[in-house]
């Protein structure tokens, strides 16, 4: 009988990468255990392992296992892996298959009920990944090319990214608000006004929420992949500095299937500060709580129009924004 290690022995080299490379032939097994591991390889991608027969049967799922029962994912089958997969986790050295990093996403227990040379049906019991599924081939008997669908309705507490949102907009005023302590300000960041939705790793830049522009700005899409798993919308503008494009990022709207647009300002705020954005091209910009004065005294030193005042209590779009003009530089 073949050895279901060969193909993935032959990939490996045990002296260069910290991979579990067993020598052995694997010993058969009746045991239920998935694994879900996130791999920065040359593309990011999500891999499933089933336990079965000794083996850990293997798809890498490009956008991760979805949550939407109205979204299919592609999943490609690779090669078996050894059980020790299982637990790996570590930096795979360039130059060697998948090079990159591998991270444990989830781990659990699996219930089959339909195991087919084209159709898998499971059960998932993870803390991360739950409910019935089916992987299905697409290309052909001998394909590799299959697709994962969830067969669950979406899980308890997890609601869809929102759709046909309007960015707020802030009402011109001539003066900072008379109570400053009701007040966040932000600078006036000019440039081109855009939602962010990040899911699976993948970035989808839409110019004032509706016009997609992910094109437009290449450098932005690595914001996701270093985001991932997290799954978010975010309001911002994608500013040039020096032709160099940074997304400016001010607003959270939706966060890993929880919509936050009925949030007050403050506490949307405190969750886009969580996400950690820093990077060449992303960003949080600084916020002034009850400084209203100081915040348009920096917008005018920097050249910028001025400073958004946005009320700490008011959720997304309830009309509490205004912008305020710097005025001109002092001499």
């Amino acid at each position: 009988m073949p050895d279901r290690l060969d193909a993935y022995r032959r990939k490996r080299d045990a002296k260069r990468t910290p991979e579990p490379v067993p020598s052995g032939s694997p010993a058969p097994s009746r045991g239920d255990t998935f694994v879900v591991q996130q791999h920065h390889a040359r593309s990011l991608h999500w891999d499933l392992r089933l336990e079965r027969d000794g083996v850990l049967v293997s798809w890498a799922v490009p956008r991760g296992i979805p949550r939407d029962p109205d979204r299919n994912h592609l999943a490609v089958h690779t090669e078996d892996h050894p059980m020790e997969y299982a637990t790996f986790h570590g930096e795979i050295p360039a130059g060697e298959y998948g090079a990159g990093r591998m991270t444990i996403y989830d781990r659990g227990t699996y219930a089959t009920e339909k195991w087919r040379d084209d159709e898998v049906i499971v059960v998932f019991d993870g803390a991360k990944v739950s409910g019935r599924y089916v992987l299905f081939r697409t290309g052909g008997k001998r394909g590799n090319d299959w697709m994962i669908h969830r067969m669950d309705p979406l899980p308890a507490g997890w609601t869809r990214m929102p759709e046909g949102l309007s960015p707020a907009e802030a009402t011109p005023a001539k003066r900072l608000p008379a109570d400053d302590g009701a007040y966040a300000f932000e600078l006036h960041w000019p440039g081109q006004r855009a939602f962010a939705a990040v899911s699976g790793g993948r970035l989808d830049l839409r110019a004032d929420g509706t016009r997609e522009i992910t094109s437009e700005y290449p450098a932005l899409r690595a914001m996701a992949e270093s985001l991932a798993p997290t799954e978010c919308l975010l309001d911002g503008v994608v500013v040039a500095f020096h032709r160099v494009p940074v997304y400016m990022a001010f607003d959270l709207l939706w966060h890993n299937g929880e919509s936050t647009v009925d949030e007050p300002y403050a506490a949307r705020r405190e969750r886009l500060l969580a996400l950690e954005l820093a990077g060449t091209h992303w960003q949080t910009p600084p916020h002034f709580a009850g400084g209203g004065a100081f915040a348009r005294d920096t917008a005018r030193e920097q050249g910028l129009p001025g400073v958004i005042a946005k009320r700490l209590d008011a959720p997304y779009g309830a009309g509490d924004w205004r912008a305020i003009p710097a005025g001109p530089r002092r001499r």
